[in-house]
């Protein structure tokens, strides 16, 4: 059954854009981007595909939307950039590694910076970080110095990266970074994660501070990274100020606004940000290739309006999404609703794209694939559990804590008692909800037979198109792409002539 769509988008402070090169009123927002950052390439078969970031950008430009912001073109980093957050020899190792090198290197080495089938090395990967984490330290400058109210980095929200190595094909963390140089202005920072995973990289980072709030919304169970328990809530000077929504499979849009705007209306209320972050993962989209929400596109858009909202210096950025046509129109869509744009459904023929989108909609319905494991009881308790946390922190963090502590140890001591009696309780109904969504929620299962025949059109997983599944076309590919097609090409004409001898 298709999803339906009962969550509405747009109202009446919502303008139409304005075609035909008509003057239009420029808001205060910048949009950076590189015409080099979606040409690299992880592999064939990897299903992180930067070419998406084309893609999206050619919407962008299809719906003449940059003619309402500034148009920055990505900086690239110095390591001393990147080494302000990851340590030094894993910086060294990454501005130093190619493909060819990694050959001659120890296993442990490669094992030590976690490289491997997640996060492969390829040509330009170096590149490739500084690139897609310039817009996102430029972008905190740009908010430091009020020079915009609000920053927007697609190729940025790569969340899994740790200080010393990668994680979830994640090398660089740029969100850490650009939080680094936030607090260079900014007492209280606000991280909100919407990506299907877990936003470990950036928990782990502000774990023990309480200057900086993370707040993710994610699947938990058996599904990577494995973290982001309710009970997880940082440790030291920033005990309750890690903020997680461990949601099961297949959540519905009006359940999802409904917690994401009751648990952000408080944390605006009793930690009083001074800037926020918000990625943006469009993998917790209904249909993403490797997610399991059903949200529409309409839910996630709505999740980024209601930051929107909350009218704090905001930088926006991208993250997970693997379903390609529908990160381009996620991420295009959201760029609108930060302008405060009423967009067509019907996308612009001006598109060099176009013809990838079947239906050629902006935001067309999407199909479920798994029963809602997330009852009405479980997703009450579990925002109970963040709002009583979230009571802990009320007033302003490094400033004032220590006076309200004083004045409410009672009322402190009585919550932490309700938190360990809570604690098994909570633990046990998350599991037993992982366990109903094993045997209650289903996946639609497809053969893989051996034959390219047997495969549904623009799906073998042999070839780019893939991705796509528009009449076998592909995305815009790079040179080794073509090289790789060319090559399976050429292995099949030789099959196909039978005669011996020819390899």
């Amino acid at each position: 059954m298709a999803c339906e769509r009962p969550i509405s988008l747009y109202d009446s402070d919502d303008e139409d854009i304005v075609y035909d090169g008509d003057d239009v009123r420029k808001r205060n927002v910048a949009y950076y981007y590189h015409p080099d950052v979606g040409h690299f390439h992880y592999g064939q078969l990897h299903p992180m595909k930067p070419q998406r970031l084309v893609v999206c950008n050619d919407l962008v430009a299809s719906y003449e939307m940059p003619r309402y912001m500034t148009v920055v073109q990505s900086p690239k980093l110095e390591a001393s950039d990147i080494a302000a957050f990851h340590s030094q020899d894993y910086v060294n190792f990454l501005q130093t590694v190619t493909p060819k090198l990694a050959t001659t290197m120890q296993d442990d080495v490669l094992r030590k910076f976690n490289i491997g089938e997640d996060c492969p090395l390829f040509a330009g990967l170096w590149d490739y970080c500084t690139l897609y984490s310039g817009g996102s330290v430029e972008g905190a400058r740009r908010l430091n110095h009020k020079m915009n109210d609000i920053v927007i980095n697609w190729p940025g929200g790569l969340h899994h990266a740790k200080k010393s190595e990668a994680s979830g094909f994640c090398y660089v963390n740029d969100i850490v970074l650009g939080i680094l140089e936030l607090l260079k202005y900014h007492k209280r920072v606000l991280y909100i994660d919407i990506d299907i995973h877990h936003g470990d990289g950036v928990q782990e980072a502000f774990n023990n501070s309480d200057r900086v709030m993370t707040v993710s919304f994610h699947r938990f169970g058996q599904y990577f990274p494995g973290s982001g328990s309710i009970m997880d809530k940082g440790v030291g000077p920033g005990k309750y100020f890690a903020i997680n929504l461990p949601l099961m499979a297949a959540i519905r849009d009006e359940p999802y606004v409904k917690l994401f705007e009751s648990v952000i209306s408080s944390v605006e209320e009793n930690f009083n940000p001074e800037a926020i972050v918000l990625q943006c993962g469009s993998d917790s989209l209904c249909e993403d290739r490797l997610g399991q929400f059903a949200l529409s596109f309409n839910a996630h858009a709505r999740a980024v309006k209601y930051v929107k909202s909350l009218g704090k210096p905001l930088m926006v950025l991208g993250g997970g999404g693997y379903t390609l046509r529908n990160v381009a129109r996620c991420w295009a869509l959201e760029t609108g609703v930060i302008l405060g744009l009423r967009m067509k459904d019907e996308i612009p023929e001006s598109s060099l794209y176009s013809h990838y989108f079947s239906p050629r909609l902006l935001r067309p319905l999407l199909t479920p694939k798994m029963a809602d494991a997330n009852s009405h009881a479980y997703l009450d308790s579990i925002e109970k559990e963040t709002l009583e946390c979230l009571r802990m922190i009320r007033g302003a963090p490094s400033v004032q804590m220590q006076e309200i502590v004083g004045i409410r140890l009672d009322e402190i001591e009585q919550i932490e008692e309700n938190e360990r009696l809570a604690r098994t309780s909570m633990e046990k109904e998350v599991y037993k909800m992982t366990e109903k969504m094993e045997e209650d929620c289903f996946v639609e299962d497809r053969h893989h037979p051996t034959s390219s025949a047997s495969y549904p059109q623009g799906e073998d997983p042999r070839r780019i198109g893939q991705y796509w599944g528009y009449d076998g076309l592909a995305p815009p590919r790079s040179r080794s792409d073509v090289i790789e097609e060319e090559k399976y090409e050429d292995k099949e004409r030789r099959k196909n002539l039978n005669m011996p001898g020819i390899p």
